[in-house]
């Protein structure tokens, strides 16, 4: 098998990391996981997100900006815990259509992350885990972060539907949903084989 460049993407607490480390370790791929804990703005953020919502949403891009040259340029397969894309169109979106990003500081956003897509190759797959709000904030208060315990049904559920958008509507690389609502990869040897021998037939 050639080189692969995989995304995983899906909404907070779908379980990204879970199967970005599973599938690295099954396929002995390089894995590249979401920088969460290396935000310094992030507890801020869920403090006071009109506040820091921009500053949070700068670092990650530029934290994205960053592993996806890496990935590129990796020699081996590699496989990555949310993509540069979802930080753009769907949570620094999601912040500037409640108004906690302002125009002038979006309009900023916008020019690099544009100006970086252009320049940056796509994947070769995204998989998109999508779930029910339900299934999420059962796995959210799973995981047990404290920084995570209050956020809200109507922002997983706003940020539901901005996955969809955007999934339904990128045209940069393939894009493959998975109805995350039944699967337990995490726990369940069968369920994970079973995804395997699907995901090994969009990787050929």
């Amino acid at each position: 098998m050639n080189k692969k460049f995989i995304a995983i993407a899906g909404n907070i607490g779908i379980g990204k990391s879970t199967l970005t480390k599973k599938l690295a370790e099954h396929f002995d791929w390089k894995q590249y996981l979401e920088p969460v804990t290396e935000n310094p703005y992030l507890k801020d953020f869920y403090a006071d997100m009109k506040k820091w919502a921009f500053h949070s949403q700068m670092f990650f891009l530029g934290k994205r900006l960053q592993d996806h040259y890496n990935l590129i340029h990796e020699k081996q397969s590699v496989i990555q815990d949310r993509s540069l894309y979802e930080n753009a169109e769907v949570f620094a979106k999601y912040m500037f259509k409640r108004g906690f990003i302002a125009r002038r500081d979006w309009d900023v956003y916008q020019t690099i992350y544009k100006t970086g897509i252009k320049i940056l190759p796509a994947p070769d797959l995204i998989i998109y885990l999508k779930a029910s709000v339900d299934k999420i904030i059962q796995r959210i208060q799973s995981r047990g972060r404290e920084f995570e315990k209050d956020i809200s049904k109507q922002y997983l559920s706003d940020l539901n539907d901005l996955y969809d958008d955007w999934a339904g509507n990128f045209k940069l690389a393939p894009v493959v949903v998975i109805n995350y609502d039944d699967l337990d990869l995490k726990n369940s040897n069968i369920d994970f084989e079973r995804f395997v021998e699907v995901f090994v037939e969009y990787v050929k």
